[in-house]
């Protein structure tokens, strides 16, 4: 019977894999060292930092409210972390359960100890050496450090830090405006009403969306929560002051300091691979090792996934990835041909404390422009719709991009609810619908009338371009 261990169990990659198999005619060996267990996005990601900003997202909303009187409360961060503990508690134990069940049923065994690599398909568990057919490492990530000079000199919070802090300085500094930055900065700027600036090395923030997404992004973070974001600005040194930290920058062309009292470091992860013993294998975790079809480059008996390939860290993508690995691991052993892992971009980023989270599913018009497709863009801004105002929530834009074919090829969101909207245009995007045959006709009053908004210009700019009267507009 083909044997097939998993390192990382735990994790939405790895369970994946398990739960793809456990039904198949293999041995599996389920593999995980995780205490208390339950995977990243759980213990802490995507759950715990959903928690903690609805909390800053209800004293944000009160003080902009002007219908609303009296003084805003604070945010008790106390309470704030006791309830995302007993939460994340719960849906953890959940994972660990399924992983239980997973280890009661014939030919599936859990192993709660780690896991290292002694060759190829050997694997030291505890004091066990466990040798299998398939390997899967699905072990996740972890904060990836930047080696700024200094900065071992200094203390800093990264992002699991300030999902457990109860209590926070007055002004800080923020290293990395990706994803977990973006998330992060307005709930220390409203829960912790904190001084912020924040350095950009570019022009804008949001790689992978249009210009116009991280300009407004930019305008919303500067004018609203009141946070100094340094564009185009560079961390050269860091050092401890008396009072906390000084950082010098290069910002245009000048060297200048910032003092605050905490740094904060939000400049990403990497797959978490240390101490899993590559070395004694073929494998070399570097530059495109892993395959489309989650193959190690350097043995096709190895599959990574999730977090630990550094292709894509998203939780539903860890899943799919899981998914292709399973299936392909039994394609392997058949010897059928394997079938690589093909994602449709879809990304949600809890920007403004989730009030306004940013949306991307399929092309940008950025996108269409390199791959050669001839489209159409179409944009709409939150506040042409009165729904958003009624709900005071005025800011932002979404962006539809359609081929010149009529397929839907994508949709970018910045805007209230525009989380919400994400499903239903993964749906239109992945089903390549034609805009003809997608109904614009929202229930009013409901956020979802701007995706009514830009399906009937698309038509309409369509429309006047087969018959000569317009032009299409594609806008970078």
């Amino acid at each position: 019977m083909t044997h097939v261990l998993i390192i990382g169990a735990y994790g939405s990659a790895g369970v994946a894999v398990a739960n793809a198999l456990a039904d198949s005619d293999v041995q599996l060996t389920l593999v995980d060292d995780g205490e208390p267990g339950g995977g990243l996005c759980i213990l802490r990601g995507c759950m715990p930092s959903k928690e903690v900003l609805s909390a800053g997202a209800h004293r944000f909303q009160a003080r902009h409210d002007d219908r609303l009187t009296g003084s805003v409360p604070s945010v008790a961060l106390d309470r704030t972390v006791e309830t995302k503990d007993e939460h994340t508690a719960s849906f953890a134990a959940h994972r660990r359960e399924t992983v239980y069940s997973l280890a009661e049923q014939e030919g599936v065994e859990f192993i709660h100890e780690t896991a290292r690599f002694i060759d190829d398909h050997t694997v030291a568990v505890g004091t066990r050496e466990i040798s299998a057919d398939y390997v899967v490492v699905a072990t996740g990530s972890e904060p990836l450090i930047p080696a700024l000079p200094g900065i071992e000199n200094v203390e800093f919070l990264t992002s699991a830090d300030v999902l457990d802090a109860t209590s926070l300085p007055d002004s800080g500094i923020v290293m990395g405006f990706g994803y977990v930055g973006i998330e992060l900065v307005p709930y220390l700027s409203e829960a912790g009403e904190m001084d912020l600036t924040v350095i950009e090395h570019d022009a804008r923030p949001l790689d992978g969306h249009d210009a116009p997404f991280g300009d407004e992004l930019l305008a919303l973070y500067r004018e609203v929560f009141g946070v100094d974001v340094r564009t185009n600005t560079h961390e050269k040194a860091i050092e401890p002051t008396e009072e906390g930290v000084r950082m010098t920058v290069e910002e245009a062309g000048t060297t200048r300091t910032i003092d605050a009292e905490q740094l904060f470091v939000f400049t990403g992860r990497q797959p978490a691979l240390g101490g899993l013993g590559f070395e004694r294998t073929e494998i070399e975790p570097e530059g495109e090792w892993v395959r489309d079809t989650m193959q190690a480059r350097d043995d096709e008996r190895t599959f990574v996934v999730g977090d630990a390939n550094g292709k894509e860290p998203i939780l539903h993508v860890a899943k799919e990835q899981g998914h292709r690995a399973a299936d392909n691991i039994l394609r392997h052993r058949d010897g059928r041909a394997l079938v690589p892992y093909e994602n449709v971009t879809h990304r949600v980023v809890f920007a403004g404390l989730g009030v306004y989270p940013v949306v991307r599913v399929g092309h940008t018009a950025a996108s269409a422009n390199r791959a050669g497709i001839e489209h159409v863009t179409v944009d709409r801004q939150a506040s042409d719709d009165g729904v958003f105002l009624t709900k005071d929530a005025p800011h932002g834009l979404a962006r539809l991009v359609v081929g010149t074919d009529g397929t839907v090829l994508g949709y970018q969101g910045f805007h209230y609810h525009a989380d919400v909207m994400a499903k239903t245009m993964q749906v239109v995007v992945e089903s390549e619908m034609d805009i003809h045959d997608v109904p614009d006709r929202a229930y009013h009053p409901t956020t979802p009338e701007i995706l009514d908004g830009l399906f009937r210009e698309a038509k309409r700019m369509l429309s006047a371009r087969e018959t000569g009267r317009d032009k299409p507009v594609d806008r970078d």
